[in-house]
């Protein structure tokens, strides 16, 4: 599953193999920021079986540009109950050097056509607030805020809101279609 974004950007199925470089792009926000509620940045190891378990179901998007990996998305599951299997919670990261230059849009658009062939109906996305780029990047992906918690998460010693974003993908049929994991597509 590979896809030729442009020129240069290939948007294609991530693998353990990029557990390195995926965790590299990642342990910046770990670090140096509240964009993720993680203390410490995972081992490779770590990294590479949470790709292995994610797509067993779902998809795991890496982009690379002249075959290094700049930036992923993914989908997980939004809860773990049979009824929930219409929705997921969607999770990207890009090479902080490389934000806003469409890397993110171009995972996400690839994402979302993937989740679609799925039946997923809801992608609902987590987002540390204030988050004023985040919030913009989904708005921009036709995310809507539907839930606004506060003092959430304690990091880099305060605490932090958050919110959820939604977007609805396909109709809710009924019944459903029956969803389909990513190994199958």
């Amino acid at each position: 599953m590979q896809t030729t974004a442009n020129d240069e950007i290939k948007i294609r199925t991530a693998t353990p193999e990029d557990a390195e470089a995926l965790a590299a792009i990642y342990a910046p926000y770990v670090e140096n920021t509240s964009i993720t509620f993680e203390y410490t940045v995972p081992s490779v190891e770590e990294f590479a079986e949470r790709i292995r378990h994610t797509l067993a179901r779902y998809p795991y998007l890496t982009a690379e540009k002249n075959g290094v990996p700049i930036g992923y998305a993914y989908a997980s599951a939004f809860k773990g109950r049979a009824a929930y299997d219409w929705s997921v919670e969607t999770s990207i990261y890009v090479s902080q050097n490389l934000r806003s230059s469409g890397v993110g849009s171009l995972l996400y658009q690839k994402l979302e056509k993937y989740l679609t062939a799925q039946h997923i109906c809801n992608v609902c996305a987590c987002i540390t607030y204030p988050n004023p780029p985040s919030i913009a990047f989904h708005e921009k992906h036709g995310y809507k805020t539907v839930a606004h918690f506060h003092a959430s998460g304690f990091k880099q010693g305060e605490w932090h809101d958050m919110i959820w974003m939604e977007k609805t993908l396909c109709l809710h049929t009924v019944p459903p279609l029956s969803f389909i994991p990513f190994p199958e597509l």
